[in-house]
């Protein structure tokens, strides 16, 4: 393509930062071919004109599409150059906190500086056995690639671990060492592999230190080598080091340490041990004190110290020799801090005598102190002639002092590096080895040295290797696909190492300086500049004459020449080590004593070429240089990895603060250019970088095809097609035999043109869209607009008709308006008239009468006086009549009073006085006759019960007045007062038996009202229900069970499941340690080698984490029926523990097992003492009612066939009531039942009621009818005077009837609390299934429609289970009884068959005794008992024919579980004749016959299958038959007489479920290694839902280095596969008989692997982590749920191991924008830890340029929302996790004498009995 074609508008570009290193920008103005300026914008939108030339400054790079960013590989990105390197790198680190990126052939890992839990024995089984691209990068891969090519191309293997300081080298060499321990532990006990990572320790105690840029920095090289066997498990290592910094020992710079050997012995200087070495703190020593820093943040050097002698003791080194290493440790830091005092000539230099750690140092090293003292500050001169002893100036004493303690630690570093490998040696022969290069990487500091110039040599050697290997790769690719091969130019840097080490270079010119007495580093700087200052890789630096500069192909290296020589001689005097190699100390002789064999290799068994024998040099030093040294051992490095096949991990360092992922760009660009990453993109970039293979590129481009095309077969010549018509250059692209070559940037064009063509279709799409969105709007208006105007014009038009109508109203209103105001203006006017008149008139009469008045007063006034006149003359004139009138009238008086007194004394007098007071008396009549009537009403009331009385009064009347006619006056009189007084008793009697009425009417009433009340009361309990219920349920969540029983019985539970799976481990690593004795021995028969790749599997590796937890099965924690019945309380899953504990276990479960039944009854006590006093309170007693005894009997006399009566029908109505409420939950329906129940009641109280009346009224009557029939009699026959005890006889004959009115009224008061109790019961018994089944109904009404049937469903297989169970209660109560009644027949029938022999015998004898011939009785064959007896010496016979040659499918047509069920006849016989002996040797034949046979067929599941089956059913005959009452509940009479008579077998059931928990460990193995291989093809990358899955660049996935050429490639599985596997498992199972628990619990633990391995891959592979595989997972894990249910095995909780991936899918599926969707994805993820959330979010990709990525902000967002989460830091699953086994008891309902033995098994031996 051309310029103008890629820099268009909006295309992303790098360009130069000088703090990012690169900066993206976007073209904002199409580019023409020629401009010199491109139009840019910034990412924070600012403007920028770029400057563009040919050379100078030219167009910028490319940016790759957002759908590349974030690679697993980089030679997967479009365009290949280091911006894109880099952005890629920063994306992965930053964002995805991904610390590995593949590029190409390798792992770049950058340093967290972060503990990360990516590194557990689960991720090492994850990667195990996977192909290198796979998974996400790791050094696992790149470990297992190795791993893998070694076994299968029979080649040796290297891993080259490089990168500068800090850079995380050793760590990374490190894991790669676990995993190689790991997956191939060694086949024997020696633990080959835990003797290789305790190395680590020492080393990085001797060898590291820290510097200012890593706090454990390895100074040295080394090159560990792993050994293999032929079976590739470890036998071996070997270590070999290179130019250990020894000047560290001497010098450290500021803020650097020592090596950490002296501050951890420092440290732990206290302990008594190391008392003698004198060592006080690191601050008090000159060597370990110079960086001014002791000490590391986070690190506890006396604990590593500890761990570092643990170390020591592993790898078998002595304690006397780990004493010795110590004492020379100590004996260097005392050399450094011996003062040496300068004379005053300045020539010489003394030590004092006195010095105290001079003391030490010859102590400690046992050396002479004077001879040490002596040569310390002299040396000896040696010439042909004579021998000089020459004094030293101080400074040459320190130089010679502290080349002195170089020298012992570099010899003491070289003796412990040499006892490794002698302890990490074998003597089993190495078949092949995988050699960990841990050496450092490229440095460049302000000041370089002789160290840092041996490093980049190295790297410079490294880098040529890595160079001509990638080419190598290359070229064998393109050979491969058959593409092409052009020559691809690629940097050599051969010239460089040519002037380090040919001829006359660097290195010659340093030894041949050094062997010069008077040679200087100016002179040998200068002898440099002559000589090399023609090439082109050496440079003099212009402002220095002893530094030389060396052009790497990292970067120039400006070296200084001080102190080249001095290093490289390494200078010792002889004297001093003469000192030393005549100590007294073994060791410290033998660290010096010479060597002829100087090679670096401390160890013998080394499988390449030695270097090339160096001939001494005759120095007195006797040594070879160091550079010399470097290069011989560097040489045959170089030979080793040149015939092993390399893999590389480059390490960065991010930054230089050793700050948690911060990256650093400039810093880790240097680094790049460094360790060879761009010159393998270059290398890349230069052929064809991009690789697609024909299936994915047409899946990923099909969308630019035509449509012919797509439905076309020959997809390769599709593919061919569409390529010549999309890319016109044809050099852009070539097509190999499986693979599509493009070169870099052809992919971006690729994607760019399926974007638009996306973009194009969603346009078009979208165009569609809103054109039937914008139709289906206008015809909504439209339709809208019209209903509008019709409702419009309707509302005017009523308006108009309002508007008339009010028109019409106003008008009348106005009429009568206008007429009121009228009216009232006329009233108002008429009004003022007539007031206006009203006054006037009114003045004018006033006046008038004023006028009157005044006259009338007048005229008063003259009558006044007048009257006055004439009233004196009158009272004058009338006085004087008057006296007149009183004189005469006084004489008239007199006379009249004298008539007077005689009329009063006649009744007409008082006639008159009496005819006032007749007012007064109809007044009074009045009130009278109103009382009288309220009298008649009252006595109305009393009617029925006055007749009697009335009756019987009034023959008392005439009875007395027949009396009165007979006796005196006397006794009359006080007949009549007794009669008076009955009369008053009784109606004082009437008055009580109306109070006792009203009592009854008003509580009755009373009662009415309470029912009422109770209805009401019922319809508010209804309708509080609902809230009722939802605090309930809220309540029940939080509700713990506080009883101690339920207490002690979880605690006991949890206790007896960690027992079981302790036992259960503990059994499995019994068999483990079986199968490895068995291995040894197998081993050592065989001869010959059988070639081929036979992979250990990890658990073999004694560096896998032993069970922490036994367990046994439950079959066999108890016999007795307290542990049977403990194990089904605590539930059908677990239940086992070791035999140690089994008793104490046991003993335990017996103890609870009594509390538990001491609480149950006394509870039960409880409940019956409660029900007990409310029946006490509920029953009333004869005396809380009546005080009359006779009452009560009379009453139950006369009523007890009327109250059953009643009764009967009071139970009939409501058992009606309870059977409509129990077929009808309504409410309507309950309370009309209701209100017909209290109904039918209330008339059957009213009847009772009417009868007892009438019964009262009659006895009444009869006692009154008795008394008076006495009393006639006895006044008729006795003459004499009835007496007072006649009297009292009525007066208690009255007293009776008061009783009984009494009784009833009490009799009714009782009968309506009765009912009323009655009533209550039945309302509480109404709510509570009202309640429950409002409960129901809620809780259905919340469920889906689906749930819904389901639910239904399950509550009427409840119900019908139920009946069922009652049921087969009652079948089994009815069998019993059916074989109580036979064996009684039996009995019976036999006795009579005994008596009739016996009466015939009789008979025969009387009737024939002449007969004495004897008579041949034929013996009639007995019944089969289901037993089968056999020879001892066919007992070998048996096991053959029945466990060693049986095959499944010769017994499938038969019974199931047959051979346990033969097995266990011919144990019965043996049992039968009292044989231990024989019942010991079947049982253990055939338990080792069934070990054989398993171990035999160890990899098939159909045999294993097979003999759980009989071993679990063997074992529960055993338990069947065993005679203990607790297996014997379900048994048959037939089957408890085929019961075992003299032996116990327990013990042999214990070992029968040890070798049953064996064999399910052995079968889910087998099934394990069956589905493992087709989990990840089957959940992940098969296409369940056709054309749903996107396809992506895949980089180095399925290279074809990474895979298998001999198989084929990798397989591929679908999901139907898989379940048509669990399918055939499922049907084997069930076709040999297993229990359906074992099957369960086979299932949950296959699914429980299935969901493990499938969460794994999916947190550990970027390419799967898209919304379309979680559609693709949800889907499948759906098939594996209904598959579940299909088989009925939904029950076994299968599912419920499968819901983390389900909610991994869930959340590749989910929004993933908003806090919403935070909360959501937080609440959804309950089954996934953080970590697992986190990494899936940080891997999610979008498989489209449409979808968008997780922002970082919502991730930090998730991480915030789940902070409060305990969750285990553990990433992946275990998928080597299993469920303890649970083997519940399962009697068989077969009975023995029904079996038949088929002839093919040949055991026609056998002998039915």
């Amino acid at each position: 393509m051309s310029v103008n074609e890629l820099f268009t508008k909006f295309t992303r570009v790098w360009i130069p930062d000088p703090e990012d290193v690169w900066r993206s920008a976007e073209i904002t103005r199409d580019y023409k071919e020629g401009e010199s300026v491109l139009h840019l914008k910034l990412e924070d939108e600012t403007p920028l004109e770029y400057s563009v030339g040919q050379k100078s400054n030219p167009l910028p790079f490319l940016r790759n599409p957002d759908i590349l960013v974030g690679e697993n590989d980089l030679t997967a990105l479009s365009y290949l150059h280091e911006p894109a390197v880099l952005h890629n790198l920063r994306v992965r680190f930053l964002e995805s906190n991904n610390i590995y990126t593949y590029c190409g052939i390798v792992l770049v890992a950058i340093n967290p500086y972060e503990q990360l839990q990516i590194y557990g024995e689960e991720v090492i089984n994850a990667y195990t056995g996977q192909n290198m691209g796979d998974m996400d990068p790791h050094i696992f891969a790149v470990a297992e690639e190795a791993y893998k090519q070694m076994a299968r191309d029979e080649r040796n293997q290297s891993i080259i671990v490089s990168g500068e300081s800090g850079a995380g080298k050793t760590v990374s060499a490190k894991y790669a060492m676990r995993f190689f321990a790991t997956v191939g532990g060694s086949a024997n006990d020696t633990n080959v592999e835990e003797k290789v990572l305790a190395s680590s320790p020492i080393m990085e105690a001797i060898g590291n230190a820290k510097t200012t840029r890593n706090d454990n920095s390895s100074r040295f090289g080394k090159y560990i080598q792993i050994g293999f066997s032929r079976h590739y498990h470890i036998i071996g290592a070997n270590m070999r080091t290179y130019l250990l910094e020894k000047s560290r020992v001497v010098f450290q710079a500021e803020d650097e340490r020592n090596y950490h050997i002296f501050y951890q012995l420092c440290a732990s200087a206290s302990l008594p041990e190391f008392k003698e070495l004198s060592l006080t703190s690191a601050e008090d020593f000159t060597y370990t004190s110079l960086g001014e820093n002791i000490f590391i943040d986070g690190v506890n050097d006396a604990e590593d110290f500890q761990k570092t002698r643990e170390a020591f003791t592993l790898l078998g080194i002595k304690e006397n020799n780990q004493s010795s290493i110590f004492q020379i440790i100590a004996s260097i830091l005392h050399l450094g801090n011996i003062q040496i005092c300068s004379e005053r000539d300045g020539e010489s230099c003394r030590i004092s005598r006195d010095d105290v750690h001079l003391q030490a140092f010859s102590r400690l090293l046992g050396v002479e102190q004077q001879q040490m003292q002596h040569w310390l500050c002299h040396r000896k001169l040696v010439t042909a002639s004579e021998t000089y002893v020459k004094n030293m100036s101080s400074r040459q004493a320190e130089n010679a002092r502290d080349a002195l303690a170089k020298h012992i630690y570099a010899h003491m570093f070289d003796w412990i590096v040499e006892h490794i490998n002698k302890s990490l040696q074998t003597s089993s022969k190495q078949h092949s080895f995988i050699g960990v290069l841990d050496i450092y990487g490229f440095e460049t500091f302000e000041s370089n040295s002789f160290e840092q110039f041996c490093i980049n040599y190295a790297n410079e050697k490294l880098q040529q290797q890595f160079n001509s290997h990638v080419f190598k790769l290359e070229q064998e690719e393109y050979m491969k696909e058959q593409i092409p091969w052009t020559l691809i130019d690629f940097y050599d840097n051969q010239p460089c190492i040519d002037l380090i080490e040919a001829r006359l270079g660097i290195l010659d010119l340093l030894d041949e300086e050094c062997k010069v007495p008077k040679g200087t580093d100016q002179n040998w700087a200068q002898k440099l500049y002559k000589q090399n200052s023609s090439s082109a890789h050496f440079q003099k630096p212009r402002m220095s004459n002893t530094s030389f500069i060396i052009n790497h192909f990292a970067d120039k290296v400006e070296y200084q020449c001080e102190g080249f020589l001095e290093k490289n001689r390494d200078t010792v005097y002889e004297e001093q080590i003469n000192i030393l190699k005549a100590s007294q100390f073994q060791l410290v002789a033998d660290l010096f004593h010479e060597k002829d064999d100087v090679a670096p290799s401390k160890s013998s068994r080394v499988n390449v070429r030695a270097a090339k024998s160096v001939p001494k040099t005759p120095n007195k030093e006797h040594r070879k240089t160091v550079g010399l040294q470097f290069r011989s051992s560097l040489n045959l490095l170089m030979e080793t990895l040149n015939a092993t096949t390399p893999h590389y991990v480059r390490c960065i360092k991010p930054n230089d603060l050793k700050e948690s992922f911060s990256f650093d760009s400039s810093r880790a660009v240097q680094q790049l250019r460094a360790c060879g990453v761009l010159e393998t993109i270059r290398i890349s970039a230069a052929g064809y970088p991009s690789r697609w293979t024909y299936p994915d590129f047409f899946s990923r481009y099909r969308v630019l095809m035509k449509k012919s095309d797509v439905t076309s077969s020959d997809k390769k010549q599709v593919c061919r097609n569409l390529l010549e018509t999309v890319v016109k250059e044809p050099d852009m692209f070539q097509f190999g035999k499986t693979k599509i070559f493009f070169r870099a940037g052809q992919v971006a064009y690729l994607e760019k043109l399926r974007a638009d063509k996306f973009r194009a279709a969603c346009i078009k799409i979208q165009k569609t869209v809103r054109g039937w969105l914008q139709r289906v709007r206008y015809a909504k208006i439209r339709r809208s607009a019209v209903i509008l105007q019709r409702y419009g014009r309707g509302y005017l038009a009523r308006r108009f008709a309002e508007q008339l109508r009010l028109s019409r109203a106003a008008l009348i209103c106005q009429k009568q308006f206008r007429m009121v105001r009228e009216r009232r203006s006329f009233l108002k006017v008429r009004s003022a008239v007539v007031t206006i008149q009203a006054f006037s008139r009114g003045m004018f009469t006033r006046r008038i009468y004023h006028q009157f008045l005044l006259h009338h007063r007048a005229m008063i006034i003259q009558k006044c006086v007048r009257g006055w006149l004439q009233r004196r003359k009158f009272r004058r004139a009338r006085d004087a009549a008057v006296t007149l009138q009183c004189a005469y009238r006084r004489v008239l008086a007199k006379r009249r009073l004298k008539q007077m007194k005689i009329e009063a004394r006649s009744a007409e007098h008082l006639k008159k006085l009496n005819t006032g007071m007749e007012n007064k008396i109809v007044q009074l009549q009045r009130k009278m006759d109103e009382q009288s009537k309220d009298l008649r009403s009252q006595n109305d009331q009393l009617m029925v019960t006055n007749s009697g009385l009335g009756s019987e009064v009034t023959k008392l009347q005439k009875q007395l007045e027949h009396l009165r006619s007979q006796q005196d006056e006397g006794q009359l009189a006080s007949l009549q007062e007794e009669l008076q007084r009955l009369r008053e008793e009784l109606q004082e009697a009437h008055a009580l038996r109306k109070k006792l009425q009203e009592e009854h009417s008003t509580e009755k009433l009373r009662l009415h009202e309470r029912v009422e009340e109770l209805e009401t009361e019922n319809s508010l309990l209804k309708t509080e229900k609902d809230t009722m219920n939802q605090k309930i349920l809220q309540q029940s969540k939080s509700i713990e069970d506080d009883s101690s029983v339920s207490q002690r019985e979880v605690s006991l539970q949890s206790e007896l499941d960690a027992e079981r799976q302790r036992y259960q481990n503990l059994l499995k690593e019994f068999s483990r340690m079986e199968q490895r004795y068995d291995n040894l021995k197998e081993e050592l028969s065989l001869t010959k080698f059988h070639p081929g790749h036979r992979r250990n599997p990890s658990n073999v590796s004694s560096l896998e984490s032993d069970s922490n937890y036994p367990s046994i099965s439950t079959s066999e924690v108890g016999d007795t029926e307290d542990s049977i019945q403990l194990v089904e309380e605590m539930g059908v899953e677990k239940a086992a523990m070791d035999i140690s504990l089994f008793m104490k276990l046991q003993k335990r479960v017996r103890e609870l097992e009594q509390e538990r039944k001491r609480l149950q009854a006394n509870a039960d006590k409880m409940e019956e003492v409660a029900k007990r006093k409310n029946s006490e309170v509920r029953s009333p007693t004869s005396e809380q009612e009546t005080a009359d005894l006779a009452y009560d009997n009379l009453k139950r006399q006369e009523l007890e066939s009327e109250n059953k009566k009643l009764k009967n029908d009071l139970n009939e109505l409501r058992k009606t009531m309870a059977d409509r409420v129990s077929q009808n939950g309504s409410s309507n329906e309950l309370q009309d039942g209701y209100n017909v129940l209290l109904s039918q009641l209330r008339a059957a109280n009213e009847e009772l009621d009417a009868r007892k009346e009438e019964v009262l009224i009659l006895r009444t009557q009869i006692v009154s009818a008795a008394q008076q029939q006495e009393r006639s009699e006895h006044i008729s026959n006795d003459t004499e005077p009835v007496d007072k005890d006649e009297a009292l006889k009525a007066y208690h004959g009255l007293s009776e009837s008061k009783k009984l009115l009494e009784a009833q009224l009490q009799s009714q008061s009782r009968q309506h609390k009765d009912e009323l109790e009655a009533l209550h019961t039945q309302i509480e018994l109404l709510k509570a299934d009202i309640e429950k089944k409002q409960e129901i109904l809620n809780y259905t009404m919340s469920l889906s429609p689906e749930a819904q049937v389901e639910y239904s469903v399950q509550q009427e297989i409840t119900r019908l289970t139920n009946d069922n169970l009652d049921l087969k209660e009652l079948v089994e109560k009815l069998e019993k009884n059916e074989r109580k009644l036979k064996k009684q027949l039996r009995i019976y029938m036999k006795k009579v068959q005994e008596l009739e022999v016996s009466q015939a015998a009789v008979q025969a004898s009387k009737s024939n005794p002449e007969l004495t011939r004897q008579v041949t009785v034929q013996r009639k064959e007995k019944d089969f008992e289901g037993m089968l007896e056999y020879n001892k010496e066919d007992e070998a016979l048996l096991v053959k024919n029945l466990i060693a040659d049986i095959r499944p499918n010769s017994v499938s047509a038969t019974v199931p579980c047959l051979p346990a069920y033969i097995l266990f006849m011919c144990i019965r016989h043996a049992d039968y004749i009292n044989d231990d002996q024989k019942v010991a040797a079947l049982l253990t034949s055939t338990i080792n016959a069934i070990k054989k046979v398993l171990k035999k067929n160890n990899d098939d599941f159909e045999m294993t299958s097979f003999w759980l089956a009989n071993t679990s059913r063997l074992l529960h005959c055993l338990k069947q038959y065993s005679g203990d009452e607790v297996f014997m509940t379900q048994n048959t009479g037939k089957q408890n007489e085929h019961c075992l008579k003299n032996f116990d077998l327990a013990e042999y059931r214990q070992v029968l479920s040890d070798l049953s928990i064996q064999i399910y460990q052995q079968l889910i193995k087998v099934a394990e290694s069956i589905i493992q291989p087709m989990i990840v093809s089957s959940m992940l990358e098969s296409e369940s839902i056709p054309s749903l899955a996107g396809v992506k660049p895949m980089g180095y996935r399925n290279r074809s280095s990474s895979m298998d050429t001999d198989a084929g490639g990798p397989s591929s599985y679908t999901l139907e596969a898989l379940i048509r596997q669990l399918g055939q498992f499922h049907a084997i199972m069930s076709e040999h008989g297993l229990d359906p628990e074992i099957v369960g619990q086979v299932v949950r633990q296959l699914f429980n692997c299935i969901n493990a391995v499938t969460l794994n891959n999916l947190l550990l592979r970027k390419d799967v982590c898209s919304w379309s595989t979680g559609m693709q997972l949800r889907y499948n894990t759906s098939q594996m749920e209904e598959w579940l249910r299909g088989n009925n095995l939904y029950q076994s909780k299968a599912a419920a191991t499968l819901e983390p991936i389900i909610q991994a899918a869930q959340l590749l599926q989910v929004k993933k924008k908003t806090s919403q969707d935070a909360e959501a994805i937080c609440s959804l993820c309950t089954s996934l830890t953080t970590q697992q959330i986190v990494k899936i979010l940080n891997l999610y990709t979008p498989l489209n340029e449409f979808e968008e990525r997780v922002t970082v902000a919502f991730i930090r967002n998730i991480q915030n929302r789940l902070q409060e989460r305990n969750d285990p830091p553990q990433l992946l699953l275990d998928t080597k996790q299993t469920f303890p086994v649970l083997f519940p008891y399962t009697p068989s309902a077969l009975s023995l004498d029904t079996l038949h033995i088929p002839a093919s098994l040949s055991l026609g031996f056998l002998i039915r009995v």
